[in-house]
């Protein structure tokens, strides 16, 4: 029986990167580096895997509408898309990070209807409508310390690793949304069809990140 192509959405940068050394503890090494191939497919040392190297924010639709099996996509991304349509079996513990709400030095104090700038409006909406504020949320897309600074907003819904942005431009973290890291994603549909080749997949990456954690 010819084994199933499997495909794999991952993005550039530092997902990528962390995800390379799971994937090679499945033996799934790419052929091509996606830093510097143009290509958006890459071959791996198994003619029936492929890497679809795609935009982050786009991974988890992909999965789900199943132009890739299965994929690699930080929490953040996967709580603003919804989770629809898709199985989430691992938490790789990759591309750790907090989802904050941050604002300048004493903004904790502020009272009123708040105005917060971010890119992750669905995630905001949702994290103030449990605590039963209502807030304007204005959406960026990048630079986002910047708007507490000109008085766009009165605080920002950002990622925040070492809090050193926010410490360079007067801002200070308030409260933590989500602690991030980045997930396995997987098309149910796929999971069904490709069943054995996706479980083993999973059971490898899975060892290898009970690996890495025993050894850190």
């Amino acid at each position: 029986m010819t084994t199933p192509l499997l495909t794999i959405a991952l993005s550039k940068g530092r997902i990528f990167k962390e995800t390379l050394p799971l994937l090679a503890a499945a033996d799934i090494v790419p052929k091509d580096d996606p830093e510097t191939s143009r290509k958006l497919i890459l071959d791996t040392n198994d003619p029936q895997v492929k890497l679809v190297v795609i935009r982050a924010t786009d991974v988890p639709t992909y999965v789900q509408y199943g132009g890739a099996d299965v994929g690699v996509s930080g929490k953040d991304v996967l709580m603003e898309h919804g989770g629809e349509g898709l199985y989430e079996p691992l938490d790789l513990e990759i591309a750790r990070c907090r989802l904050m709400v941050a604002g300048p030095v004493g903004f904790a104090a502020k009272s009123g209807r708040l105005r917060v700038a971010t890119k992750f409006v669905e995630t905001t909406r949702r994290f103030y409508a449990a605590k039963g504020e209502q807030v304007e949320i204005i959406k960026l897309y990048g630079s986002m310390e910047l708007a507490p600074l000109v008085g766009l907003a009165d605080c920002i819904v950002d990622l925040v690793d070492t809090g050193n942005t926010l410490k360079a431009n007067g801002l200070e973290p308030v409260e933590t949304i989500a602690e991030v890291s980045s997930r396995l994603v997987v098309n149910k549909a796929s999971l069904k069809m490709k069943s054995a080749r996706i479980k083993r997949l999973i059971q490898a990456l899975q060892s290898a990140v009970e690996t890495r954690r025993s050894s850190s």
